[in-house]
């Protein structure tokens, strides 16, 4: 089959499969020059079992990704045997840290008829169960230690893989957050500045510290062990690191 025609029989399943989930979910369409787009989808892949033995073998070379508003996404996948119908796996929600994966059950994919309608069936009576149950309890673990901020006061954490997490009570406070290149996870309403890059985080820390008091909104910065910095210059003006680190990988 050429590539033209696995691409568009790919859309068109996702196409419909999405429409006949439970909830709402729309697809997306990733073809095979979307390189980026899809090396990062493959890293972000919840899987260990059949997806993973796939993808060690076939990189991923084109997919359809499915998106729920809450965040929550599946991917799917041509199964490259001669086999009719499609793989499909769950995706981790990028905003959350590494840790908060720790003993969290993959909701590994499963193998879909050929007929979208059915494939639908097999994911609402299996994987979207486990997964929502996944889902939920990496968000829970993602809220150990951090302290939901207050009218007038944002609280900055400090998370174990070097990412800062944050809540924002205050719409304001939450866009100048995002502005400073924060990440929010829209279901447990965290917001998440990456630690990949500690100078560009310093960077940001320190400038978004004044733009909240221009609010009226005072900033702390705490360890997640619980240790609060008792002033707005704790958050606003970090010590900036000697050089960038790596970010560990997610244990999945």
């Amino acid at each position: 089959m050429h590539d033209y025609d696995t691409s568009e029989r790919l859309a068109s399943y996702a196409d419909v499969l999405a429409g006949e989930l439970p909830d709402t979910w729309t697809s997306t369409h990733l073809p095979p020059h979307a390189e980026d787009d899809l090396a990062e989808l493959t890293d972000r892949i919840w899987d260990l079992d059949l997806v993973a033995a796939l993808l060690a073998e076939h990189p991923l070379q084109q997919a359809a990704v499915l998106s729920r508003p809450d965040g929550a996404q599946f991917v799917l996948l041509d199964r490259h045997d001669e086999r009719d119908g499609f793989l499909i796996a769950a995706v981790a929600p990028r905003a959350l840290p590494d840790e908060a994966y720790r003993a969290v059950p993959e909701p590994n994919g499963i193998a879909l008829a050929d007929d979208p309608f059915l494939g639908a069936e097999q994911v609402a009576g299996d994987l979207l169960a486990r997964y929502d149950r996944a889902l939920a309890q990496a968000r829970d673990n993602a809220l150990g230690g951090i302290q939901p901020s207050q009218p007038g006061r944002v609280v900055l954490t400090w998370q174990p893989d070097g990412s800062v997490a944050t809540t924002a009570f205050d719409d304001r406070a939450g866009a100048i957050l995002v502005a400073g290149g924060f990440i929010k996870d829209p279901p447990s309403g965290i917001y998440r500045l990456s630690g990949d890059d500690t100078r560009a985080q310093a960077r940001a820390l320190r400038e978004i510290g004044p733009q909240l008091d221009a609010l009226g909104i005072d900033t702390a910065l705490q360890h997640s062990a619980g240790r609060t910095a008792p002033t707005s210059a704790s958050a606003s003006m970090p010590p900036a690191p000697a050089a960038p680190r790596a970010s560990a990988a997610r244990p999945r």
